[in-house]
């Protein structure tokens, strides 16, 4: 049987840059897709995990959530991308009939996340709280690395700006979704796993079940190792300049959220002597998702319709820092108001048209998915960072007019030097 070369022979539609728009209704379905994911992650991290440890280890609920929370994020760190390397080269059939290789990991990733979640619902101590949760952030950043690679795989470069805003929306949804849920329908920390186990299969599954998934045919499988799997996670600047500013400019934007949004809850008790500050971060949280829901998708059709990205990556970087200093100066409960509109405003508008420049610069159309998975690393490693980079500040640099001064610092450096990628206007 003569091998095909794939550089010699035309592209399968699986590695060719799409030209067809996409629809409501595929656009629609990857937007239930992504909030369901982004509940099963936020869902436990805010709400379920925090009362569940401290209901095992009252004592030590701080440290002991610490750690499970940091295993996690480093398990989402390593599972993201060899996820996404290995859907890059899924080749399956059935009955002889070859199966797409993007819809096999978010199927298994949401049918294995959600019996994750319910096997950690049953745990009474903390090493069972943690292992559990571990298995489910590898199941759900693969199910998640599947639905990025969607984009690029799916998408026209032309169409990319107004889809990635409707994927993004759901990462501050899936927060406020997954917060009512828990907390006004299913109260208990094993009906509320076990609701949000049902909501990502709910909300996921269509998505894989209804919409086309192109197959990757055997002869452009690339050839695999587990050393070639472990070198493939570096992508060289040299060689890659402009991937490497996107990874570079994400991963500092990402920092600056972290560092504006992981203390807030502290920020409202202690800066501002807020009277019911869990009852205010939730406001904090809705206007923040508000403001994100109307830029978000306006800001990616603007951004296809001018052809142009880096423009408003560098004007959503603006807000984003001028949100973080009206906190810094003017630390006030009306003040707060208005920076949780403004922060929600440009970090949607930022995530829909930065996640657009991102699929414009990946190395190579058969290494999507692991690339997306290695510019992943960008956004959650600042998450893990983040908690101990603003305790740092607060307690021996300042305070909190110095933790937000910091937030628009590192955001407009990392917006301003999206200017360095030279092949996205």
């Amino acid at each position: 049987m003569t091998t095909v070369d794939p550089e010699a022979s035309a592209l399968p539609s699986a590695l060719a840059e799409p030209t067809v728009r996409v629809r409501r209704g595929w656009i629609t379905l990857l937007f239930s897709a992504n909030l369901g994911v982004w509940m099963a992650f936020f869902t436990p991290i805010q709400i379920l995990l925090p009362n569940q440890v401290a209901e095992i280890s009252p004592d030590r609920k701080e440290t002991m959530l610490a750690w499970a929370m940091g295993l996690g994020a480093v398990a989402a760190i390593v599972a993201n991308p060899v996820a996404g390397a290995f859907s890059d080269r899924t080749v399956l059939t059935l009955r002889g009939r070859p199966l797409g290789r993007r819809h096999v990991w978010t199927v298994g990733g949401a049918v294995l996340g959600a019996v994750s979640l319910l096997l950690l619902a049953q745990q009474r101590t903390i090493l069972g709280v943690t292992l559990a949760w571990v298995a489910a952030q590898i199941c759900f950043n693969a199910m998640l690395a599947a639905l990025t690679a969607a984009l690029p795989d799916r998408v026209p470069v032309d169409q990319r700006g107004a889809v990635s805003g409707w994927a993004g929306i759901p990462q501050a949804l899936g927060l406020v979704v997954g917060a009512v849920l828990v907390t006004t329908l299913f109260t208990g920390t094993g009906s509320g796993y076990a609701a949000v186990a049902v909501a990502v299969l709910l909300l996921g599954l269509p998505f894989a079940l209804l919409t086309a998934d192109d197959p990757l045919p055997r002869a452009h499988r690339p050839p695999f190792s587990w050393r070639a799997l472990v070198a493939g996670m570096w992508i060289s600047p040299r060689r890659h300049p402009d991937f490497a500013w996107a990874w570079g400019t994400r991963f500092l934007v990402q920092v600056g959220n972290a560092l504006g949004t992981l203390y807030l809850l502290y920020f409202l008790e202690d800066g501002i002597g807020y009277a019911d500050p869990e009852g205010g971060l939730l406001v904090l949280i809705l206007l923040y998702t508000a403001g994100m829901m109307a830029t978000a998708v306006v800001a990616g059709r603007l951004s296809d319709r001018s052809g142009k990205r880096k423009v408003f990556v560098v004007w959503s970087g603006m807000i984003i820092a001028v949100a973080a200093l009206i906190l810094a100066v003017w630390p006030v409960w009306p003040a707060a108001l208005v920076a949780a509109v403004l922060l929600g405003a440009g970090y949607g508008a930022y995530l829909a048209v930065d996640a657009a420049l991102i699929t414009q610069v990946l190395p190579a159309a058969r290494d999507r998915g692991k690339d997306l998975g290695v510019i992943n690393i960008a956004n959650a490693a600042p998450q893990a960072l983040g908690p101990f980079g603003a305790a740092l500040i607060v307690v021996h640099l300042g305070g909190y007019v110095t933790l937000y001064a910091a937030t628009a610092a590192v955001t407009v450096l990392g917006t301003v030097l999206v200017r360095q990628i030279r092949s996205v206007p």
